[in-house]
């Protein structure tokens, strides 16, 4: 039951997050969108080191020194899987007009999606395997820390799913069509925490590598389009003060959850 909920939490974020549509008239505001990209970015590295690395170096401490060895070559997996998923996906970003990966005839609806759905993938992951890693007993995981990260997850993804909403308003789609977008934009996270799950509980060994892996892919996220998006232009100091307050909201969450 505890499973359930939490790969839950972060999908109920987004949908939150995308029902701004009905409040809000006008399209968000670039000083907010700044903002709450910058939040996004704090969460996402804050659970990325306090929730992934540092439990994943912790698990194998018997190895002394080469402890570190899981989630150096985790991390660089979880990059390099991102990358991979980004160069051989068409996918469109919020805002821009030039498609990315392989040339395709999807529509740009479909394209907006994909680019949503790369970019959640990794928090599912995250959610999935340090709820993995408590169910089988890791060191530095338990219910109480996972709960947390599923938390982080899902306060992360109300601005987000009020990003991606908003901006198919503006481009002439109906309220209840963008309110749907946003929210099947986070369905990818649930999908893929459960699967993580499963795949942890069969392979347990590699737990560590998986925690930093979902760490990486993480971290692609936010060094590839997040802060990018964040600092270009006017009024990035605010994406600055977005991140600060995410990651300091984050670590105190696991801390204190933990």
């Amino acid at each position: 039951m505890t499973l359930t909920i939490g790969l839950l939490i972060p999908l109920l974020g987004t949908m939150l997050g995308a029902a701004f549509v009905f409040f809000m008239r006008d399209e968000m505001s670039p000083r907010l969108q700044k903002t709450l990209l910058g939040f996004a970015s704090g969460v996402m590295v804050a659970a990325s080191v306090w929730s992934l690395l540092i439990p994943s170096m912790e698990m194998v401490t018997d190895s002394g020194r080469w402890s570190v060895l899981p989630a150096a070559v985790g991390f660089l997996l979880g990059m390099g899987f991102l990358l991979m998923i980004d160069e051989l996906t068409p996918h469109l970003h919020i805002g821009t007009d030039k498609p990315e990966g392989p040339r395709s005839k999807l529509s740009r609806t479909a394209m907006l999606a994909l680019a949503v759905t790369i970019h959640n993938l990794p928090e599912g992951m995250a959610v999935g395997v340090v709820f993995a890693g408590a169910e089988n007993g890791a060191t530095g995981l338990s219910l109480a820390s996972a709960l947390a990260v599923s938390i982080g997850i899902a306060i992360q993804n109300v601005p987000e799913g009020a990003i991606i909403s908003m901006p198919m308003r503006a481009a002439g789609n109906s309220r209840w069509k963008s309110f749907i977008i946003g929210s099947l934009s986070g369905a990818v996270e649930p999908i893929g925490g459960l699967a993580v799950v499963l795949l942890a509980s069969l392979m347990t060994p590699v737990l560590p590598y998986m925690l930093a892996f979902a760490a990486g892919a993480m971290f692609y996220v936010v060094v590839e389009e997040l802060i990018p998006e964040a600092s270009e232009g006017e009024h990035s100091n605010l994406s600055t003060i977005g991140f600060a307050i995410g990651f300091v909201l984050m670590m105190v969450l696991d801390v204190v959850l933990g």
